[in-house]
């Protein structure tokens, strides 16, 4: 792609607005309008983006303890550069064009603390070894009849989801509803985010989509876009979407499923497959598996990046609790899927929730199973049965925890970056701290009137 290209695409489209945008540390995505004589300038010199999009927090409060930005160098701006390959028409905006943008420093080298570089470093890094990642992603998260000034009238208490009941793989529900379904599934497919799968799950108002697989980091790229996007289909039809990891303690919580492969050099062969291996399970797959089952404790606050969660990792609602894996088990943190053909081989990581950052979930759950190969790790038995009644080892129950496992661990430093990982770490002990200071409903509840 060249800015020709571009401008022929435009016209093609008759675009007349055209946003750029970028995602902070929380996957959230930060952007703006610009004009097209902007736009062909910041082609060929990039345009200035206030660094403070990496020195806030999703509230907008600024961090008091990053020192990649802040009140100590005046939140300059960074160098944004528009990704042309990442082109596309944002339907539900008639004649506007979205490109995703990458972020520089003032000598021309690539934030080593964007999420985005965060994973294209990773895949450069399987690239090395030979191998290209392919990646898919699923979503769970439900549909409110609410909108941003309902749900803070009401405290977000009582809300009135968009169905009732547990209807899981409802027809009637989205034949019912089919106004929406079809509305996020065009709406979707035109913004380049292809759905493979959509249906409803057990809960109130709770939808599960699958995201087409794609190479790892355009795969990340639409897995975000696909949440900012939900959200904004749904609120145009009166509703609103929220991918938090648990918003229902009586409700099972949202997955962020990541079904991940390695191919080879062209692409051509999975070689996650071997015939000639038990249930074809290659070697490279087992020393992959053995490597995400490994770092997965100390890899978490990446798979689980907010207090909430930890809420969702509790037994006896698909979220693992324990670092195992096994063949087609929905109990183990990791799923090894074998079929319906070569191709489709492939481990799931069950991990992660709705809430993640797609490129930092997918860089670290990418970056441990290539440490298992490197390494030359071999994985346990795979467990039968339920693995909410094994001794493995646990995963954290907290942020807090969590945070303290990857504070010390040298792999994180050495596959995702020393600069990344420290930032990341500030973040979390951040998000920590907040929490801490917060006064909850439970607490006032439990203590206001009998203590």
């Amino acid at each position: 792609m060249d800015l020709k290209n571009i401008q022929s695409l435009l016209a093609e489209h008759k675009i007349t607005k055209i946003k750029v945008g970028g995602f902070d540390i929380d996957g959230i995505l930060r952007g703006k309008s610009i004009s097209q004589e902007k736009f062909d300038s910041a082609v060929e010199k990039g345009l200035g983006f206030c660094d403070v999009i990496f020195g806030w927090d999703s509230s907008d409060v600024l961090y008091d303890n990053v020192s990649v930005t802040g009140w100590h160098t005046g939140y300059p701006d960074a160098l944004a550069r528009i990704d042309l390959s990442t082109f596309r028409v944002i339907p539900w905006e008639p004649g506007t064009a979205f490109f995703i943008l990458d972020y520089f420093d003032e000598k021309g080298q690539p934030l080593s603390f964007s999420p985005r570089e965060v994973l294209r470093r990773v895949v450069a890094r399987a690239h090395e070894m030979g191998v290209d990642p392919e990646v898919a992603t699923e979503f769970e998260f439900f549909l409110f009849r609410e909108d941003s000034h309902s749900i803070r009238f009401k405290h977000y208490r009582d809300l009135v989801p968009l169905s009732p009941g547990m209807f899981g793989y409802s027809m009637l529900r989205t034949g019912v509803h089919s106004e929406i379904a079809r509305a996020i599934l065009d709406s979707m497919r035109d913004f380049g985010v292809e759905l493979e799968g959509f249906h409803t799950e057990t809960g109130p108002g709770v939808y599960e989509t699958a995201i087409r697989h794609d190479r790892a980091l355009t795969a990340a790229d639409k897995a975000a876009l696909f949440k900012s996007g939900v959200k904004q289909v749904a609120a145009r039809h009166g509703l609103m979407a929220t991918f938090m990891a648990k918003s229902n303690a009586d409700l099972p919580g949202s997955s962020g499923h990541l079904h991940e492969s390695l191919w080879d050099h062209d692409h051509t062969r999975n070689l996650f497959y071997d015939a000639g291996r038990p249930q074809g399970i290659s070697i490279l797959m087992s020393h992959f598996i053995a490597g995400q089952l490994q770092l997965m404790p100390e890899f978490a606050a990446f798979a689980c990046p907010t207090i909430n969660s930890y809420k969702r990792l509790v037994p006896g609602v698909w979220a693992p609790t324990n670092a195992t894996w096994g063949i087609d088990n929905r109990t183990a943190a990791l799923r090894a899927v074998l079929g319906p053909s070569p191709k489709s081989v492939r481990v799931e990581y069950r991990l992660s929730g709705a809430d993640i950052n797609p490129h930092l979930a997918i860089a670290a759950s990418l970056a441990s199973g290539l440490y298992g190969i490197e390494h030359r790790l071999d994985p346990p038995e795979p467990l039968k049965g339920n693995a909410y009644e094994t001794n493995a080892p646990e995963l954290p129950h907290t942020l807090d925890e969590a945070v303290r496992l990857l504070e010390p661990s040298t792999a994180a430093r050495e596959l995702l970056g020393e600069e990344f990982v420290d930032h990341y770490l500030r973040t979390r002990r951040w998000e920590v701290r907040q929490h801490q200071k917060a006064v909850t409903d439970w607490e006032r509840e439990r203590y206001f009137e009998i203590i």
